[in-house]
């Protein structure tokens, strides 16, 4: 349980370090065959990611009680399906972006060919993990078909796919705010809710915990991408980790493309409040999940 004086900044880089580590015990090394393609599944998994939703899934196990030992595996699952997401993202067929966390993207050193099997790997390997029977042996077997259902129902095409599909489709065109909350709740948002109700879920939440921190994985993930969108207005490089503008260029629907950089704000403040109301019921257990909330908004200011 976090002390008063806790970190957030600490906090990160102890569970960015431990699901580093786990990530590099799951994923084939790179002495695999076929080298190539485990070692481009690697540079994209490896390239510095904030790791923001296996640590959302692991701080809301610890809200509950949970051992975090038991989300690990889960935790490692959504990072490995984030990360095939953005090497996808990235692709010349979809945003065509040269630089990804402040390095070339997938393509750009592996090739669009082996950086979509990346890709493809990465989201397999995911449910290789989710689904083995060594690592699952002492989780009951319906609560881990269900973390498997809710991690792919979150990453298809009724999730984080669809999602992406009615961004590329609303790019140039006139989007109202109900078309604008669909691309963002589903292409950012359902990752980061699934992380919050896996956590939950494997750290034996009950019903009443699951659905508050429901309610606060739907305000965090939403805070979360128009966060985003407002740092590709105001970010530099260095802190975007790609080209600046690069969402006004292509004329993607953002938040503060319809509302206003002012507006966007407020909007990312009221989400913030209703992430930290969804808490009020847990105590300082839940404190890493009041100060990430804190964070995805504050970084936009």
């Amino acid at each position: 349980m976090p002390s008063n004086n806790w970190q957030l900044q600490s906090y990160l880089q102890e569970r960015n370090q431990l699901i580093d580590t786990a990530l590099d015990y799951y994923l084939p090394g790179t002495d695999t065959l076929p080298t190539v393609l485990h070692e481009a599944m690697r540079y994209s998994v490896f390239a510095g990611g904030k790791r923001i939703r296996p640590i959302l899934m692991l701080a809301a196990c610890e809200a509950v009680g949970g051992e975090i030992k038991k989300v690990l595996p889960a935790a490692c699952a959504i990072e490995m399906i984030h990360s095939y997401s953005l090497i996808h993202d990235d692709l010349p067929a979809m945003d065509d972006d040269d630089l990804r966390r402040g390095n070339p993207t997938n393509h750009k050193v592996y090739g669009d060919a082996t950086a979509i099997l990346a890709g493809d790997g990465l989201l397999t390997e995911a449910f290789i993990l989710l689904s083995n029977p060594d690592i699952w042996a002492n989780i009951p077997a319906d609560c881990s078909r269900e973390v498997i259902h809710i991690l792919a129902k979150s990453a298809g095409s009724r999730g984080m796919v669809g999602g992406q599909v009615v961004d590329m489709e609303a790019e140039e065109q006139p989007v109202d705010l109900p078309t604008l909350e669909y691309i963002h709740t589903h292409k950012t948002g359902a990752l980061i809710l699934a992380a919050i109700e896996v956590g939950a879920l494997l750290g034996g939440a009950t019903e009443e915990q699951r659905a508050a921190l429901y309610r606060y994985g739907e305000a965090a993930g939403l805070a979360f991408q128009i966060a985003d969108d407002i740092l590709d207005i105001v970010a530099d490089q260095s802190q975007l980790g790609k080209d600046v503008g690069s969402d006004l260029k292509r004329g993607k629907a953002t938040y503060p493309a319809l509302l206003g950089l002012d507006g966007a704000r407020q909007h990312a403040s009221e989400l913030h409040k209703l992430a930290f109301s969804a808490l009020d019921m847990f105590d300082d257990s839940a404190r890493p999940l009041r100060e990430i909330a804190s964070y995805i908004v504050d970084r936009s200011c």
